[in-house]
């Protein structure tokens, strides 16, 4: 069975005693400390546990439907989602200006993880609704702005992102969609867009879909692409739905999960839209839509492998099969519980070592974005951003390569129980999958940290962090009790730089390399990111431990967590450089017609 509890300790401990959170929102003048932020997420915890996530397993089974031209959702979502709004969830980390709390980025991240571990589908209305306000609050004119964002902020209305065709997926370039003049500042916008997320729906208010097309004298390529603003219904004088405009859901797409969200075939026939910046620069737009996404999608992968877990770890106590190889552990029973077995113990200390340091990836990350927009020390602001660019791709693909990976693996300890649909194994496993392919699948995300981000300003982000991770091990260097950590982490960072270097080398003149190793490269980025963020726990754990404050056995849970990581999971450091290490040549030599 689905069981899924908030996990408001790490956030307490990661926030008050890891990442310094209080001095972070203190420099940049937000009245926020880790005791508000902790309240609120444990009433977040809350809401999802108690409200969305008796509807999770509704809504796999029902999925949304289309009849008769009007898209139904799931029983029951559009009250909740009536409720989530009233609650104030919507606007949590949203612009004052337009209605929204103002409350820090991390405690939206967390929000984001808690729905998504409880409801994925319904997590995305809410998720890509922010993602079209980013992008209008950074490139619309005021006058949208003025109409649009205070609704979408507060979730009256919701957004979505228009941008993939049947031709065109990743590579934008081939897009069709057309926008024409209509001779006032309005276009006609025609085309049909596939695979969009909460396109339609029955929750009431507008739906803004912020759509990708071509302006009639577009240079080709994606250097002629621009953004345009296209409503569900055209707002009235007084800013209220109005007349329907020419957008209709086609269909609804047949998918392997996220069956509770709409995700729509849409079609444009003339729709009436607005440009949303400049001419031709509609990627602009559309990078900040992504940027947003891709962070949120990375915490999709880390909280379906959270609620995974949780469920493989109950089952594991309670299934009685076979006996300790040590002798029995519960003699008065016909067998031990599995959680005996090492093997199962592998499989669940395996997925917990990476929730926990993902979960404290997050935090770092979004501290990042914090201060990027809100820091008033420029160069502070300039490293926060350089860093933030540099881990976005390194989120998004590792965090969704595990959580499909630890959704397999938890529905593997359920035996013959995880392939039987009613206890819930097999939604996580087919939810977890997407993950890995929208916002851009994970093969790209890897390709842009190789090809784009490592290089950027001269290597600035990727240098600083190197030099970050670098001084934490030689600061606590004789510290006895991080020993298994940092040395464990300065042979990852070696790795890492190693790899890095190869590529230097190897990879201008013979481009293939960086394609043949780029995915490999992100996976051992993403072990060295989690491993210093397991460091970081640990310093924390030891000092409460040897101050004898806060809950004893939680620190000690931690280090032993910490300690798998390190003696089991960062090894793999050394395979992921050998296989870069060995560049293209078996990928590339065969003739492509002996495939």
């Amino acid at each position: 069975m689905q069981t899924y509890i908030p996990p408001i300790d790490d956030y307490k401990f990661l926030l008050t005693e890891v990442l310094g959170f209080d001095r972070a929102m203190g420099e940049m003048g937000k009245e926020v400390d880790a005791d508000l932020a902790v309240a609120v997420l444990d009433e977040a915890g809350k809401m999802c546990a108690e409200r969305l996530q008796p509807l999770n397993r509704e809504g796999d089974e029902q999925g949304s439907r289309l009849i008769d031209g009007v898209v139904h959702t799931p029983e029951g979502y559009a009250e909740a989602y009536r409720e989530f709004v009233a609650a104030g969830w919507a606007s949590l980390s949203g612009d004052p200006a337009h209605g929204g709390q103002g409350l820090p980025f991390v405690l939206q991240l967390w929000l984001d993880e808690m729905i998504s571990a409880t409801n994925l589908s319904f997590g995305l209305f809410p998720g890509l609704t922010r993602g079209a306000c980013e992008a209008i609050a950074a490139h619309a004119s005021e006058e949208l702005k003025a109409r649009y964002l205070a609704p979408l902020v507060t979730g009256e209305w919701t957004g979505a992102m228009a941008l993939t065709e049947s031709g065109a997926g990743t590579d934008l370039a081939l897009l069709k969609t057309r926008a024409t003049p209509n001779g006032d500042d309005s276009y006609a916008v025609q085309g049909t867009k596939i695979f969009i997320s909460s396109g339609d729906h029955d929750f009431g208010g507008n739906i803004v879909h912020l759509v990708l097309a071509r302006l009639p004298d577009a240079p080709a390529g994606v250097k002629g692409i621009s953004l345009f603003l296209v409503p569900k219904f055209l707002p009235d004088a007084a800013g209220k739905p109005g007349a329907r405009n020419t957008v209709k859901c086609g269909s609804i797409e047949h998918k392997m999960g996220i069956h509770g969200n709409s995700t729509c075939v849409m079609n444009y026939d003339n729709a009436t839209g607005w440009l949303i910046g400049e001419e031709n620069k509609g990627m602009q737009g559309m990078f900040v839509m992504m940027n947003e996404a891709r962070l949120g999608v990375g915490l999709q992968g880390l909280a379906i492998s959270e609620a995974a877990y949780q469920s493989a770890a109950s089952y594991a106590r309670e299934r009685i099969q076979g006996r300790s190889l040590t002798g029995p552990k519960a003699p008065e029973k016909k067998a031990d519980p599995i959680i005996v077995h090492p093997d199962v113990r592998r499989t669940l200390m395996q997925i917990r070592s990476i929730n926990e340091a993902g979960r404290a990836f997050t935090l770092w990350t979004a501290l990042k974005s914090d201060i990027a927009h809100r820091s008033g020390d420029a160069a502070e602001k300039q490293l926060a951003d350089d860093v933030l660019g540099l881990m976005t791709p390194i989120l998004k693909g590792v965090l969704t390569d595990k959580g499909f990976d630890h959704a397999v693996m938890a529905q593997q300890v359920y035996g013959g129980h995880g392939y039987i649909e009613e206890w819930g194994m097999s939604q996580y496993v087919r939810d977890a999958r997407i993950a890995m392919i929208y916002e851009g699948a994970n093969g790209i995300q890897a390709l842009d940290l190789v090809g784009r981000k490592l290089g950027l300003n001269g290597g600035r982000a990727v240098m600083a962090l190197f030099k970050e991770i670098g001084d934490f091990c030689e600061e606590n260097r004789s510290d006895e009790n991080l020993a298994a950590y940092t040395k464990s982490l300065k042979k990852g960072l070696n790795d890492l730089q190693a790899s890095t270097m190869w590529f230097m080398q190897n990879a201008m003149a013979k481009p293939d390399n960086a394609g043949a190793g780029s995915t490999d490269y992100m996976h051992l980025f993403g072990l060295v990111v989690l491993g210093y963020m397991w460091a970081k726990m640990a310093k924390a754990a030891n000092e409460n431990l040897a101050a004898g404050s806060g809950d004893a056995d939680y620190y000690k849970n931690k280090l032993l967590t910490g300690r798998f990581y390190m003696e089991k999971v960062m090894p793999e450091t050394a395979l992921r450089k050998a296989r870069i290490e060995t560049g293209a040549d078996s990928l590339m030599e065969m003739a492509a017609e002996a495939f």
